[in-house]
C-alpha cells in the first residue's frame, strides 16, 4: 500500500474522504435556466473543437497542392489530434484539482492562438505548428465541456444533455467539410481558421459570465503529476509516430521504428510505476478496476479508429474520384450528419426517461462495422447514392454509441473525479482516432504514390512513342485531376480509389471487437442525484464515534428506489450506482 493510499484510508476512518481541496462538486445545485445558459457556452466550445477536426477535410487537397506538401498531408490532421489527445488527461486532472473555469478559458485562448499561426501559414511547417497549438487548446475545450456539465447535472438527467452534445458533434463533423469546401471555393481555405475567432470570443464571454464555480479556499495545495504527464506524452507520441512513419518514411524493422517502439514500451512501464506512487495521478490505475470504465474505454478506442479514419479522408476521396468540387463533397457527407444527429439526440432523451442504455451502443458498433464493410466495396464508378447510404449507416452507428459510452463512464465515479474519468476515457478514444488517421493516412499516401508511379510506368510502356505529361504526385489538386487528359485521368482516380477504399475493410474487425467487449458491460443504474460529498454516497460510511451499522437513511432510500425502478429491465442490480471513491481503497 502506498503512502497516498494509507492517508486516504485514514481519512475514511474519520468520516472524511481524500478529494481535491477545491472542486466544482462543492457547488450548490444550479437552476435549470442557469444550466441552459452554461450549456450554450459549452456547446460552442465543443462545436469549435469538433469543427476543426473535419473543417480541412475538403480543403486539404487544395491546401497541400498550394503548399506543395501532399507527402505531409496526414500531419495536418494528425498533429491536431495528437496534441489534443496528449492534453486531455492533463486537463481532466488539473481541472479536478484546481478548478475548471480558468483552465477552460486558457484552452480557448490557446486554440485561438493556433488559429492565428494556421491563418498566416506560408508553408506546411507553420500550418502544422498552428494545428498543434489548436490541438493543445482543443483537448481542454472537449474534456472540460463534458466535465463541467457532469458536475452540475445528475447522470440520469445528463443523458439528454450528452445526446445534444453528440448531435452538435454530428453537425460539426459534417458541417466542417461543407464549410471548408465552401470557403475553399470562395474566399479561400484560410478563412476556415478565421471563423474560429468570433466563435471563440462568444465561448469566452459565455464561460466568464455563466460558468460559476467556487473559489479555491482550503487545504494543502495538491501536487501535480508532472512525471506522469511527461510519460503519457511520450507514450502517445511514440504510438502515433510508429503508425505514421512505419512503412512510409521508415521501413518496418528499421532502427528508427524499433527505437520508437522500445521507447514507447519503456515509457508505458515507467508510467504505470509512477501512477502507483504519486498522490494525484494523471490517469489513476484504479480506473481500470472499474468494469464500466474499462469496457467503455476499449470500445471507444476501436470506435475512434474507424470513425476518424473515414472522416479525415472521405471528402478528399469524393473530390478526386467523383470529380466534384469541395462544396458538393461536403454535401455528400450530410446523410452521415443527419443520422448521427437524430439518433444521438433521441437516444439521449430515451436514456434519460428509461434509465436503460446497454443495448444502444451494442447495436451502434454492429451498424458501424457493417458500414465499414460496405464502404470497402465502393468502386471508382460507384453511384453517389451508394456512398451516401454507407455514410448514413455509419452516422447511425456512431450516434447510438459515442455519447452513451461517455455517460456510462461518468456515472461510475463521483463528481470530484468526473473530470479525470471523462478525460481518461476520451484520451483512449482520441488515441484510437489519432491512430486511425495516422495509420490510414500513412498507408493511403504510400499506396497512392505507389499506384500512380506504377500506373505511369505501365502507360509509358504501352505508349513508348507518346510523351507523357509530367504529373507530380505531391502537387495534385481536384482541379488538376479534372483537367488531366485520358488515360491519365482514369489512372489518377483509380489510384485514389484503390489506395483508400480497401483500408476500411481492415478496420471493420475493430468494431466487431468493440461489440464483443460491450457484451460484458453491466447495465449499472444511472444516478438520479449529484452525490458531491463522498462521505454521503450510496455506500455505507462509518462516521467517527458512530456505530458500524449506522447509515444515512436518505441515501439508503434513494438506493432502494433506484434498484426497484431498474427491476426487470435488464439492469445488473449487483452493480452499485456509483463506486466508492477508489482513491480511498487499498
Amino acid at each position: 500500500m502506498t503512502k497516498a493510499e494509507m492517508r486516504s484510508n485514514q481519512g475514511l476512518k474519520t468520516g472524511e474522504m481524500a478529494r481535491p481541496p477545491e472542486s466544482d462538486a462543492d457547488a450548490e445545485p444550479m437552476k435549470t435556466s442557469a444550466i441552459i445558459l452554461l450549456f450554450v457556452g459549452l456547446m460552442i466550445a465543443m462545436f469549435m473543437f469538433s469543427l476543426n477536426q473535419t473543417v480541412l477535410a475538403t480543403a486539404l487537397p487544395t491546401i497541400v497542392g498550394e503548399l506543395d506538401g501532399v507527402d505531409q498531408m496526414l500531419w495536418v490532421s494528425t498533429a491536431f489530434m495528437l496534441a489534443s489527445t496528449i492534453m486531455m488527461p492533463i486537463y481532466g486532472k488539473v481541472g479536478d484539482l484546481f478548478g475548471r473555469k480558468p483552465l477552460f478559458m486558457f484552452a480557448i485562448c490557446c486554440f485561438l492562438l493556433g488559429s492565428v499561426f494556421a491563418l498566416i501559414a506560408g508553408d506546411m511547417s507553420m500550418l502544422i505548428f498552428g494545428r498543434v497549438l489548436q490541438g493543445i487548446g482543443g483537448g481542454g475545450m472537449m474534456i472540460l465541456s463534458q466535465s463541467i456539465i457532469a458536475s452540475v447535472v445528475p447522470a440520469r438527467e445528463r443523458g439528454k444533455y450528452m445526446g445534444i452534445m453528440g448531435s452538435a458533434f454530428a453537425v460539426s463533423s459534417v458541417a466542417g467539410p461543407l464549410i471548408g469546401g465552401w470557403l475553399t471555393e470562395g474566399p479561400g481555405w484560410r478563412w476556415a481558421f478565421a471563423i474560429n475567432f468570433p466563435l471563440g470570443i462568444i465561448a469566452l464571454i459565455a464561460a466568464a459570465i455563466f460558468l460559476k464555480v467556487p473559489k479555491h479556499t482550503s487545504g494543502k495545495r495538491p501536487k501535480i503529476d508532472v512525471m506522469g504527464m511527461a510519460l503519457v506524452s511520450i507514450v502517445t507520441s511514440c504510438i502515433v509516430l510508429v503508425s505514421a512513419w512505419g512503412g512510409h518514411d521508415y521501413a518496418w524493422g528499421s532502427w528508427q521504428i524499433n527505437g520508437l517502439i522500445i521507447v514507447g514500451v519503456l515509457a508505458i512501464a515507467g508510467f504505470i510505476v509512477v501512477e502507483h506512487k504519486v498522490s494525484e495521478p494523471v490517469i489513476p490505475m484504479f480506473l481500470f478496476k472499474n468494469r464500466d470504465f474499462l469496457l467503455c474505454t476499449i470500445a471507444g478506442l476501436f470506435i475512434g479508429v474507424g470513425m476518424f479514419g473515414v472522416l479525415s479522408y472521405m471528402p478528399t476521396y469524393l473530390q478526386m474520384v467523383h470529380g466534384i468540387d469541395a462544396t458538393v463533397a461536403g454535401l455528400m457527407m450530410v446523410p452521415m450528419m443527419g443520422t448521427m444527429l437524430i439518433s444521438s439526440t433521441l437516444i439521449g432523451f430515451v436514456v434519460s426517461r428509461t434509465g436503460k442504455y446497454k443495448k444502444y451502443p451494442l447495436i451502434g458498433v454492429l451498424i458501424m462495422a457493417a458500414s465499414l464493410v460496405l464502404l470497402s466495396q465502393l468502386k471508382a464508378d460507384s453511384a453517389a447514392w451508394e456512398t451516401m447510404g454507407c455514410l448514413a449507416l455509419l452516422g447511425l452507428g456512431l450516434g447510438l454509441s459515442m455519447q452513451t459510452l461517455v455517460l456510462v463512464v461518468q456515472n461510475a465515479f463521483p463528481v470530484a473525479m468526473v473530470g479525470t474519468a471523462t478525460a481518461s476515457n476520451n484520451y483512449f478514444r482520441q488515441v484510437g482516432a489519432t491512430l486511425g488517421m495516422a495509420f490510414i493516412g500513412s498507408v493511403f499516401t504510400q499506396r497512392l504514390m505507389d499506384n500512380i508511379k506504377e500506373g505511369m510506368g505501365e502507360l509509358a510502356k504501352a505508349n513508348p512513342s507518346q510523351p507523357m505529361p509530367e504529373v507530380s504526385s505531391t502537387g495534385l489538386t481536384p482541379q488538376i485531376v479534372a483537367d488531366l487528359p485520358e488515360p491519365l485521368h482514369t489512372l489518377i482516380i483509380t489510384s485514389y480509389n484503390d489506395a483508400l477504399v480497401p483500408l476500411f475493410l481492415w478496420v471493420a474487425p475493430l468494431a466487431v471487437l468493440g461489440f464483443i467487449f460491450l457484451c460484458f458491460l453491466p447495465n449499472t443504474p444511472l444516478a438520479q442525484t449529484l452525490k458531491t460529498d463522498p462521505a454521503k454516497r450510496e455506500l455505507v460510511r462509518v462516521d467517527a464515534g458512530s456505530s458500524a451499522g449506522q447509515v444515512d437513511s436518505s441515501d439508503s432510500l434513494a438506493e432502494k428506489a433506484r434498484l426497484k425502478e431498474s427491476t426487470d429491465d435488464g439492469t445488473d442490480n449487483t452493480q452499485r450506482p456509483r463506486d466508492p471513491d477508489p482513491r480511498a481503497a487499498d
